[in-house]
């Protein structure tokens, strides 16, 4: 059965696509309605324009968070986003020291972080006692602290499938899903079981966030060169969302920003393909629609 958004976009009538993610694009590609361009990157080298706030988006720092502060890699800005994959296994000592890091960022007005598939102690209903035994050997780490942590730290906003509203004006969901990847955290099957978490999305979402992309944008794999990304998340984001900018990771190689011409799609991995954290934060700037003051 196909999702109503999947044949408003003219996909296959059934979920078959989504099992070759590589052969779907290629076969999108022909199409006259599918646009692809590459971005140049905004580091923040100039200032914020008057009247607009500036959005800083950060992914897969992998416990080398604080490689950013020490090398200056930080511009200053009103919004800070983090697209998951901040540790290497879920470890709760990294995770303490990221909320620790996080309290030190004090630049920026709003802090919005979601999970990845590394972040093995958040997934609450997967790490204990499958990832815990594949990954820490059985030996059960404080998943409840982990989770604690992020849940009420008073530094940033936490979300796992849901929505902080009115920032600058504008809203932004956060979800730390991605096709099933090698049995890590929150890992779902291609098909209908991303397509039931996508359609949670609300439609007046401005600034979508999650860990992996959608198929065909910042989601290419290196060396082999076979695509990683979303169908499911695809339709949804061209048929119904149409975000005005979506921000993921997960795929490190595929960092950079690239535009379908209605949403721009920014890979804010922090980390290279060899986990050295060394990719700039990608920036934009939007108007503010609100009567919130920027910093």
């Amino acid at each position: 059965m196909v999702s109503r958004v999947a044949e408003s976009v003219g996909v296959s009538s059934d979920y078959a696509a989504s099992r070759d993610p590589t052969m779907a694009w290629e076969r999108r590609r022909y199409k006259k309605s599918c646009h692809f361009d590459t971005l140049q990157q905004n580091f923040g080298e100039n200032p914020c324009p008057e009247g607009h706030c500036r959005w800083v988006t950060i992914s897969d720092t992998h416990g080398k968070h604080r490689a950013l502060s020490e090398n200056n890699m930080l511009p200053d800005g009103d919004v800070l986003l983090h697209a998951g994959d901040l540790t290497n296994v879920g470890e709760v000592k990294q995770i303490s020291d990221f909320c620790d890091w996080m309290s030190e960022l004090t630049q920026y007005k709003h802090k919005i972080v979601i999970a990845g598939n590394h972040d093995l102690t958040l997934d609450e209903d997967s790490y204990y006692p499958e990832l815990c035994k594949r990954f820490h050997f059985g030996k059960r780490k404080n998943d409840e602290e982990a989770r604690r942590l992020m849940r009420t730290s008073p530094h940033f906003t936490y979300l796992e499938d849901a929505t902080v509203e009115n920032i600058f004006g504008y809203n932004v969901y956060g979800s730390p899903w991605q096709p099933e990847f090698c049995n890590w955290a929150f890992n779902l099957k291609r098909g209908a079981e991303c397509d039931k978490i996508w359609d949670k999305i609300p439609t007046e979402t401005d600034i979508l966030l999650t860990h992996g992309p959608p198929l065909g944008y910042g989601d290419l794999c290196l060396p082999g060169k076979h695509r990683a990304g979303c169908l499911e998340l695809l339709n949804q984001i061209e048929g119904r969302i149409k975000p005005l900018v979506h921000v993921f990771g997960h795929v490190h190689e595929g960092y950079g920003v690239t535009t379908n011409r209605v949403t721009t799609f920014i890979n804010a991995s922090t980390c290279t393909l060899q986990y050295r954290p060394m990719n700039k934060p990608t920036v934009f700037d939007l108007p503010v629609k609100s009567n919130e003051s920027v910093e």
